[in-house]
């Protein structure tokens, strides 16, 4: 719930301002309807104008209604015990199902990058280099709002967080009706900052909400199920509506979806945990009923070993060892996704495939690694967090070790369907691990911003492998593939040793 009552109109008030402006630039789309939605060299008009001042104005006011208030005033020392034992109910279920939701759609804004880029670049005329100016800024702007919106999950609480990211979602659509490319890169900056902030929140806000005994296979499950929805949600809608509407409707699909997401905002809780942080008891132990679960209050404050505690670099600081393997795990992840697999169709033709050869291999590896989110899932919650989160490393790694030394030729590849499927199931298995285990290791004080910077690094990983492909500098792919498995090696190593088990843990016990 909202922090203040008071506060509550200006939310949607201001929800409603960004709305119109994004509606003042549809009139700039329809106009090009009779050439294809052609509109490269076209002015901006008024309306367009004043819209930006609008979604400016909308999100500033949106920002201020979701200020959360901190309860500081003579308030007795209240610890709330979250739901670590209770039954999944009808609100875990539909917590579950909504941010499911939310991963969709916040996937599906990075993941449709590859079905507007060969449009634009045929509209705006533009080189293959210049191109690929646009998805590196998309993925600089998930790095900015992966570290951005993990110190505001700390500071403004994980569900103001969430839907201060969905109005943005709804800002950025006007995308779709930009005339010129550069206005497209700098939206599809602001449309990454959004969406790059939404990931790790919702792991913060589930990883508190949860049960401990399915806290693991929900995270996991989860994540997988946005992650595969949002890339069929992207390529099904670009395949139904791109060849009537053009590549700019993609863009404007962000109304509908922010839109949606704002909708479900009364079924969006708040974390308990943050609400006792910052002083709401009350509301922090309506929020736990809502889940079957009884509190009481403890008068020692020693007694929390989750409760409010140091600032960010003394948790860290003594997790060195763990911060650091997560940090190389997450950018050798975002190179072999947005580097080597985006890479691989063009080494394999080059090896003497024809495309089609290319994709189908490629598809059949993706078949055999198809059920890897199922596997993770019943691994991380039955058999061990630091254990599932190594093997998938260990995956990966041979993987790449098998694109290394499969062949006696420069790229590797001679057979490579055993290493494209150890690499894909690994790198799926990371992916769905790695932002569950880091919500769930580090403390409250500090869990938004962990959780947010190794989302960011992440995206690190694909900002220099695609800031490669702009300079026109991206290596052969035995290079690549000797380049990851090194810090994925040491990664694997350092979680081997640091590592801490959180299975079957409350997260008091884990976080302090």
């Amino acid at each position: 719930m909202f922090a203040a009552r008071r506060n509550v109109w200006l939310f949607w008030l201001g929800s409603l301002v960004v709305t119109v402006g994004v509606a003042l630039h549809l009139p700039m789309y329809w106009m090009g309807r009779h050439m294809g939605f052609h509109l490269a060299g076209m002015a901006m008009d008024s309306g367009m104008m004043w819209g930006m001042v609008l979604i400016l104005v909308g999100l500033a006011m949106t920002a201020i209604g979701l200020l959360p208030t901190v309860a500081t005033a003579d308030r007795p020392f209240i610890i709330v015990v979250p739901p670590e034992d209770a039954p999944l109910n009808g609100a875990h279920w539909l917590t579950l199902f909504v941010m499911a939701i939310a991963l969709v759609i916040d996937i599906m804004k990075p993941a449709s990058l590859g079905f507007v880029s060969p449009g634009m670049q045929a509209e705006y005329g533009l080189s293959a280099s210049v191109t690929a100016i646009l998805p590196f800024a998309a993925l600089a702007g998930t790095v900015a709002g992966s570290f951005a919106w993990g110190w505001l999950a700390d500071r403004y609480g994980r569900r103001a967080s969430i839907l201060l990211s969905s109005i943005m979602f709804v800002g950025t659509s006007i995308c779709g009706a930009m005339p010129d490319f550069w206005w497209n890169v700098g939206m599809c900056f602001l449309m990454g900052a959004a969406a790059g902030g939404m990931l790790p929140v919702a792991y913060a806000l589930l990883a508190e909400i949860m049960p401990t005994r399915h806290r693991g296979w929900c995270l996991v499950l989860v994540g997988g199920v946005g992650a595969v929805g949002g890339y069929f949600a992207a390529s099904a809608l670009s395949a139904w509506l791109q060849p009537d509407w053009s590549w700019r409707v993609l863009w404007f699909l962000n109304l509908p979806t922010g839109l949606i997401l704002i909708g479900l905002s009364p079924l969006i809780p708040e974390s308990a945990r943050f609400l006792e942080h910052i002083g709401r008891g009350d509301e922090a132990r309506a929020m736990l009923a809502r889940f079957g679960v009884t509190t009481h209050c403890l008068a020692d404050p020693l007694t929390a070993g989750d409760g409010p505690g140091p600032g960010i670099l003394s948790p860290l600081d003594r997790r060195l060892g763990l911060t650091t393997a997560l940090t190389l795990a997450a950018v050798a992840w975002g190179l072999v996704n947005f580097g080597l697999l985006l890479w691989l169709p063009g080494a394999l033709v080059a090896d003497g495939r024809s495309v089609g050869a290319a994709s189908g291999l490629i598809a059949r590896s993706t078949l055999i690694a198809a059920p890897t989110i199922l596997l993770v899932a019943w691994l991380y919650s039955v058999w061990s967090t630091r254990g599932a989160l190594a093997l998938m490393l260990g995956f990966t790694l041979l993987g790449l070790v098998g694109l290394l030394y499969g062949h006696p030729g420069e790229a590797g590849l001679g057979d490579p369907i055993l290493p494209l499927a150890l690499l894909i199931v690994g790198s799926s298995g990371v992916i769905s691990i790695l932002l569950p285990y880091t919500a769930e290791t580090y403390p409250l004080t500090v869990r938004g911003r962990a959780t947010g910077w190794i989302a960011g690094c992440t995206k690190v990983g694909g900002l220099l492998a695609q800031g490669l492909v702009v300079l026109g500098a991206a290596p052969p792919l035995g290079v690549v593939a000797a380049g990851i498995a090194a810090p994925m090696a040491v990664a694997l190593i350092l979680i081997v040793k640091f590592g801490k088990e959180t299975r079957g843990l409350d997260l008091r016990d884990i976080g302090s």
